[in-house]
């Protein structure tokens, strides 16, 4: 593995900035995939009610600039880049600037804090895809994924505890957390650490904000639940829904939620519709007190924690993990996260397969 690098590459999905950029943008993060034609138009329609453009981009530019700025002040002296898989940048321009600018060898951080096919090893096959695109493209490794490292756990503590402020003093000590991540078919979750990986940060955002004073204590009741399904009728996705959930936690005579966007790092579009428009719109129907914890964005935690992976993978900081399930690897097995019938695309970041005999 590793241990000298001249550049950091943030790689995130991408999402358009103008009206006439949604539609194209949305062929491209459905090619191949069999979404049915009315799921892409209604998907579609989400960016339009927002003026057609998605705020991903902008939020990784903001981050962007927090790590520059981190980075300036306390090193290590790494230039940062951007690309994404599906709208510009994309991967292979910004390689291609990478290697005009003279870079040999990146570490790359994904926006996904947890491992699947979609939110880790699709990546490692876009990056490995650009690169084959872009002669001369520079070496590129991938930051573990970081689920249960204390930057991304802390800040969510605190998150939410500013979104209970919101709820009315009656509501705010019974009201029950609702952490949402994006929903995934259930045939890749059997062949990943998805599930898993998310009940463990839900445990260890919990087990903080009882330590941080929370009047509930432990005794605060939680759930995890599913956002923007887009397959199929017929291919088993996991469930709940969020909106259904919040219908069966107010039959429960639930007194009030608050909203936890854990599977996402910004408030970007699957944030902003699926929970801020159209969860928050389920709750009001049902008289549900319903407040939205926000997302990690550019907390100074969450930034310092990027610069810390960095540093780990220089060998000049220790790997941090709460809980006990311990860091995750940093060069993927070579089946990791592939689920049985997929075609075997070349990927960045694979551990070289076992020796036999």
């Amino acid at each position: 593995m590793a241990t000298a690098y001249d550049a950091i590459l943030l790689v995130s999905f991408g999402g358009p900035e103008a009206p006439d950029e949604v539609i194209p943008f949305m062929q491209n993060v459905t090619r191949g995939r069999n979404i049915p034609r009315e799921r892409l138009e209604e998907v579609s329609e989400h960016y339009f009610a927002f003026g057609g453009r998605s705020p991903i981009n902008d939020q990784n530019r903001a981050l962007k600039a927090a790590l520059e700025a981190l980075l300036a002040e306390q090193g290590p002296a790494l230039p940062v880049y951007f690309g994404n898989r599906n709208w510009h940048p994309l991967l292979p321009d910004t390689l291609a600037q990478m290697r005009d600018d003279g870079v040999e060898r990146a570490l790359c951080f994904v926006t996904s804090a947890y491992s699947s096919y979609s939110g880790c090893r699709q990546y490692r096959e876009n990056l490995a895809a650009a690169r084959a695109e872009v002669q001369g493209a520079p070496e590129l490794d991938k930051i573990r994924v970081f689920y249960n490292h204390p930057g991304f756990v802390a800040p969510q503590v605190d998150l939410i505890r500013a979104a209970l402020s919101e709820l009315e003093a009656d509501v705010r000590d019974r009201a029950r957390i609702v952490f949402v991540t994006h929903s995934i078919p259930r045939t890749m979750s059997r062949h990943c650490d998805y599930e898993a990986q998310h009940y463990e940060t839900c445990r260890l955002v919990m087990a903080g904000l009882a330590t941080a004073g929370d009047p509930a204590g432990a005794d605060r009741g939680w759930d995890l639940v599913f956002c923007s399904r887009s397959g199929p009728e017929f291919v088993p996705w996991l469930e709940p829904d969020v909106n259904d959930h919040l219908e069966a936690l107010h039959a429960e005579g639930v007194p009030g939620v608050v909203v936890v966007p854990v599977g996402f790092i910004s408030d970007h579009m699957e944030v902003i519709y699926d929970l801020d428009v159209e969860a928050k719109e389920t709750a009001e129907k049902l008289g549900l007190p319903f407040a939205r914890a926000g997302s990690v964005g550019v907390d100074p935690r969450f930034v310092a924690m990027i610069r810390e992976l960095v540093l780990e993978r220089l060998e000049q900081a220790p790997r941090q993990a709460l809980g006990t399930r311990g860091p995750n690897h940093d060069a993927c097995p070579v089946d990791c996260c592939f689920t049985p019938g997929q075609d075997l695309h070349p990927v960045v970041a694979a551990a070289a397969p076992p020796r036999r005999g």
